[in-house]
């Protein structure tokens, strides 16, 4: 006979187990959950069968699902190996149904808004180029070493970074896959001890990025201050700060204090993901002034002002002045040589200026400030170099590239 009412049911709030009979049962947690157990007895063993918790699950819908399981039993079968077996088919089927092209979406889904937009874009542009085409439509369970490399073969010799990059990528989509139970086994995308028995290794470039030698620094210094573009601004910029493409062209007007002279540029705009501090000079300041007030937002306005400078137009510039031959991203090098030959600044000031994570990890563990003091003496110093060259030495240094009838 019954115990419970649906009264009861809804009114009691005491942890503990109340039997309804026959091996059903309301299960009341210390937290105050409530739960239906239908307990039986099965070629020996006890088991314990959930059928939903309360209120989605009414005492009237728990009794029916009972007496389903009993029949169940009558019949001689094991109702919660018959759900067991139920949800391993349901897996089964919607693994045979998941495409890698709706697994990678879903990946994108969920990871991009933790990425850049560049960053983004680069996944999306080489899995459209490369993946989707050869196993995009395919089964996620069914891609094998075979497919992978039918992907990988193509580019692996002649693009050996974006092969790289889109083998990890695949690799990452396989494991996610995994993890949501639409495939077994071992990865096929890994690298070690398995892509790399049946791919060339490919040869590290030690080639540098082209830089120029710091005593020609300041002749280009001076041909930028003639430019008067908004490009020419953030490459000198670039260059006073030593720091990156992107983190100039990006700018915001609100990561400035110049009352203060810092440069605080967040965490999500630098490579190492931590918050980078830039103690301005006065040769920075001056760049900086020479652009404020041509927009709220950004301090390095594109050609259309409609947004942030676009990295490669510092390239464009850097030709335009004549400094074919180096790359932006070079003064960073420039820089830091500049502060090892002449300087005697320690090492872990220079890493720092440039946001270098510290090689030891336990000199990382024990200095965890910027030391943003001794940074400024470092940067005034900089500033310093690159404007002691007299003028007539520096248009000596031009002559070369300057076009007859210059100023």
């Amino acid at each position: 006979m019954s115990k419970l009412t649906p009264k009861l049911v809804k009114e009691t709030t005491t942890p503990g187990t109340y039997q309804d009979g026959r091996g059903l049962f309301l299960k009341i947690s210390a937290g105050g959950t409530k739960s239906w157990v239908f307990r039986y007895s099965f070629q020996g063993g006890r088991r314990d069968m959930g059928l939903g918790a309360f209120p989605a699950v009414a005492l009237r819908d728990a009794r029916l699902a009972a007496d389903k399981a009993r029949l169940e039993l009558a019949q001689g079968i094991d109702p919660l190996g018959k759900r067991h077996q139920l949800q391993h088919e349901a897996r089964a089927n919607r693994r045979k149904g998941t495409t890698f092209k709706t697994e990678a979406e879903l990946f994108l889904r969920t990871h991009a808004p933790s990425w850049s937009p560049r960053h983004a874009v680069q996944w999306r542009n080489s899995l459209g180029t490369h993946v989707y085409p050869r196993i995009g439509e395919l089964p996620v369970a069914q891609i094998d070493t075979d497919l992978v490399l039918d992907v990988l073969a193509p580019i692996w010799s002649t693009t050996p970074v974006t092969a790289t990059r889109v083998r990890n990528r695949i690799e990452l989509i396989l494991d996610a896959a995994k993890a949501r139970q639409l495939r077994t086994g071992e990865n096929p995308a890994r690298w070690r001890g398995h892509l790399d028995k049946l791919l060339p290794r490919h040869k590290r470039s030690t080639l540098p990025f082209p830089a120029l030698p710091a005593e020609q620094v300041p002749a280009l210094l001076h041909k930028l201050d003639r430019m008067a573009n908004p490009a020419a601004r953030a490459c000198e910029l670039l260059i006073l700060t030593a720091t990156r493409s992107g983190e100039v062209c990006g700018a915001r007007w609100e990561e400035f204090d110049l009352e203060g002279r810092v440069w605080t540029i967040p965490a999500q705009r630098m490579k190492a993901k931590r918050t980078h501090r830039v103690p301005l000079t006065e040769a920075m300041l001056e760049v900086l002034e020479q652009v404020r007030g041509n927009h709220r937002e950004f301090v390095f306005l594109n050609a259309r002002r409609t947004g942030p400078l676009p990295g490669n137009a510092l390239r464009r510039v850097l030709d335009a002045a004549g400094a074919e031959n180096c790359v932006p991203h070079g003064f960073r090098s420039t820089f830091r040589t500049w502060a090892a030959e002449q300087t005697n600044h320690p090492r872990e000031v220079c890493e720092m200026a440039l946001a270098h994570t510290l090689e030891s990890k336990v000199e990382a563990a024990y200095n965890r400030g910027d030391l943003l003091d001794k940074r400024r003496a470092l940067m005034e110093e900089w500033s310093a170099f690159l404007g002691t060259f007299e003028r007539e030495v520096v248009f000596k240094a031009l002559s070369v590239s300057e076009p007859a009838g210059g100023e």
